[in-house]
């Protein structure tokens, strides 16, 4: 018989005659090593669990145009170019135009967008019906619906009003008594504000009206409807100051500053092109609580074929990867096509991070008290083994054993034990996290290969530093004093 399978036949007769305390060590190394390989598989796959989860709050990239370029089709592919097919969960393009339902004298905001790509980027849209599919079909709003008492299958005439083309002239050649005059400027977040000025025959403002739908709703969004503003200009010949003409509106000193830029600036408009009329059929009302109740949603193509233009104002895309990553896509976009900018939604991207970031921590610690508390269980099972074991220590090394014999058969069981346990824990801890992948994030999880290796090393590395001490302890006996039955 060879010294290894001496060695063996030693080590595995010694855990056979302690059977019961060997199975609490080893249980105590399986459990440890299953909440290791499970929480070791949660944390791999955390990140795409998570990501995966934060989609489903939204958009978390948004394209916009620059430089007076116009958003379209093409110039939106380019762009989406610079991210992976793979990463691109989805791009919903979007166009905002006012339209008018003269048979209730309401005004709306539509948006003309891609409703297979919404269904992707905005999963919380709850819809009561369907998605439109055809043409001259609408997603209304629910807050609309409730207003118009509109149901899925009715009918909404919605008519489109051409802008005034603006005339080739000077605001100041403009400013002729009885004109109507046409302006817009840059104000919040680089939102444009539009306003039209009727003057007197004294060449002063006789009304204005403003159109500030691209602004903060709560803040200069506010401009459009609040009469006190929009009562100082009448009366007052252009240009204005801001702060000596009129004041600001409170809380929106940049859209105020826009308004009378766009005042400032504007020029004689002609004649108003032909409104366009089309009966549409509503096929779903839009619940999400938020801003979206207020608005109708039609395709780009229905949207297109009523302005006679083919553009978008914004393309809001849901990328499934992290922060640092995210903004390495945003500088792709941009240097590779000056006519668009990429913006992050911070709220989505910043939240996301941080919840990854806490989540993995508490699984790092959650793992280290685990493998503690095994170390601690180990160890005290094998300090009994050799209290019960000191005759027959002594014994052999009144004989002639070696202390270095002694401490490589109680390193060996602890050994064997750590990767038995390691197995066993390596499988138990998939099923584990297949177990809370499931309940927590309803989707299940693949099997990490490098989990079996990663488990029993490191769970035979938490065996033999909790053998360490009872070694020690075995070691230190003294053969004459167990002899004599001290």
């Amino acid at each position: 018989m060879t010294k290894r399978r001496m060695f063996l036949r030693m080590i595995t007769a010694s855990l056979l005659r302690r059977r019961s305390r060997m199975l609490i060590a080893l249980l105590s190394i399986g459990i440890g090593a299953t909440i290791l390989a499970g929480l070791v598989t949660i944390y791999v796959d955390v990140p795409r669990q998570m990501g995966a989860q934060f989609r489903s709050y939204g958009a978390n990239m948004l394209i916009l145009p620059q430089n007076g370029a116009v958003l379209n089709g093409d110039t939106l592919q380019q762009a989406l170019s610079a991210i992976p097919a793979e990463e691109l969960v989805g791009a919903a393009p979007y166009r905002y135009v006012r339209l008018d339902m003269t048979t209730r004298q309401q005004s709306f905001t539509a948006a003309g967008t891609d409703f297979s790509q919404i269904v992707k980027t905005s999963p919380y849209f709850s819809v009561e019906g369907r998605y439109p599919e055809n043409t001259r079909e609408v997603l209304v709003g629910k807050e609309i619906a409730d207003t118009i008492g509109a149901k899925v299958g009715s009918t909404m005439e919605l008519t489109y009003q051409p802008a005034a083309a603006a005339q080739n002239a000077t605001p100041e050649e403009s400013r002729e008594p009885g004109a109507l005059l046409s302006g817009s400027a840059e104000g919040w977040s680089g939102g444009v504000v539009y306003v039209s000025a009727q003057l007197d025959e004294n060449a002063r403002i006789a009304s204005v009206t403003i159109d500030a739908l691209t602004q903060t709703p709560e803040f200069g969004g506010r401009a459009a409807d609040d009469e006190a503003f929009a009562a100082q200009f009448v009366g007052k010949a252009l240009p204005l100051a801001l702060g000596e003409d009129v004041d600001a509106l409170s809380g929106a000193t940049v859209t105020s500053s826009a308004v009378v830029a766009a005042l400032n600036s504007a020029v004689k408009a002609a004649a108003p092109a032909q409104p366009r009329t089309v009966n549409f059929t509503v096929t779903g009302i839009l619940t999400t609580g938020g801003e979206e109740e207020g608005y109708v949603f039609l395709s780009l193509a229905d949207m297109a074929a009523m302005t006679g233009q083919d553009q978008m104002d914004v393309a809001e895309l849901s990328v499934s990867a992290g922060a640092e990553q995210l903004e390495a896509y945003v500088n792709a976009i941009q240097e590779g096509n000056e006519s668009v900018q990429a913006r992050l939604v911070k709220r989505v991207t910043r939240s996301e991070a941080s919840v990854l970031s806490k989540l993995q921590a508490l699984v790092f610690l959650v793992t280290a008290v685990v493998l503690l508390l095994t170390m601690i269980c180990v160890s005290t099972t094998m300090m009994a083994v050799v209290s019960e074991r000191r005759r027959e220590i002594g014994l052999r090394k009144a004989l002639g054993a070696s202390d270095g014999s002694i401490r490589a058969e109680f390193l060996g069981e602890g050994l064997f034990l750590g990767a038995l346990g390691g197995v066993m824990g390596a499988v138990l801890g998939f099923v584990f996290a297949q177990v809370v992948s499931v309940n927590v994030f309803s989707s299940s999880i693949t099997f990490q290969p490098l989990l079996l290796p990663i488990a029993v090393i490191v769970s035979m590395a938490v065996a033999a530093l909790s053998c360490l001490l009872p070694i020690k302890r075995a070691v230190a006996i003294d053969p004459a004093l167990v002899l004599k039955g001290e």
